[in-house]
C-alpha cells in the first residue's frame, strides 16, 4: 500500500487519447446510447453520426446483407471500428498485397492515413458497426485497384 499526498490532484480523463478500439467497444456495448439511431436503408448503407466531441466522431452504420463501401481511405483521419453484430468482411488493399478480414460481432479493426479499404456485408443477415474517426473526420476518399500499382487515387 502506498500514502497519497493530501494535494494530489485527479485530472480529468481525456476521451481523445483512449485508443480508438477502446471507444469503439465501450460504444458498442452501451446500445442505450445508438438504438434509436438505427435503421436498415434498403438503397445503401445507413450512417448516423452518435456523437462529435473534441477532435472525435462515433458513428453507427446499418449494413443489409450485399451492403458495402467503395474502395476507399478516410484522408488524413485515424480511427477503428468494431461490428456489433452480424458479420463484415474488410479488404484491404496495399501494393501487390489484398488482405481480406472476416469480422463477426466484438472484432475491431484500426485505420490511419493512408490506409485503402472496402468494407461490405456478405452475410446472410443485418450487420452493425461503431466507427470512430479521429483529426479529420468521416472523410471518404474513393479508389480503384491497379492489378499492378495497387489501389490509385479517382
Amino acid at each position: 500500500m502506498f500514502a497519497v499526498p493530501d494535494n494530489t490532484v485527479a485530472l480529468t480523463e481525456k476521451p481523445v487519447l483512449r485508443h480508438p478500439v477502446r471507444v469503439a467497444l465501450e460504444f458498442a456495448a452501451d446500445r442505450d446510447r445508438w438504438r434509436h439511431l438505427l435503421r436498415y436503408d434498403p438503397d445503401e448503407r445507413f450512417s448516423a453520426l452518435v456523437e462529435a466531441r473534441d477532435d472525435e466522431e462515433i458513428w453507427l452504420m446499418g449494413w443489409l446483407p450485399g451492403q458495402h463501401t467503395d474502395l476507399h481511405d478516410h484522408g488524413h483521419s485515424t480511427g477503428a471500428f468494431t461490428v456489433v453484430g452480424g458479420r463484415l468482411t474488410e479488404t484491404v488493399a496495399r501494393r501487390g498485397v489484398t488482405e481480406v478480414h472476416a469480422l463477426s460481432a466484438g472484432q475491431s479493426r484500426v485505420f490511419g492515413p493512408g490506409y485503402v479499404h472496402q468494407v461490405r456485408n456478405d452475410g446472410p443477415d443485418p450487420a452493425i458497426s461503431i466507427h470512430v474517426y479521429r483529426s479529420g473526420g468521416r472523410v471518404m476518399r474513393s479508389y480503384h485497384l491497379d492489378p499492378v500499382t495497387g489501389p490509385v487515387r479517382d
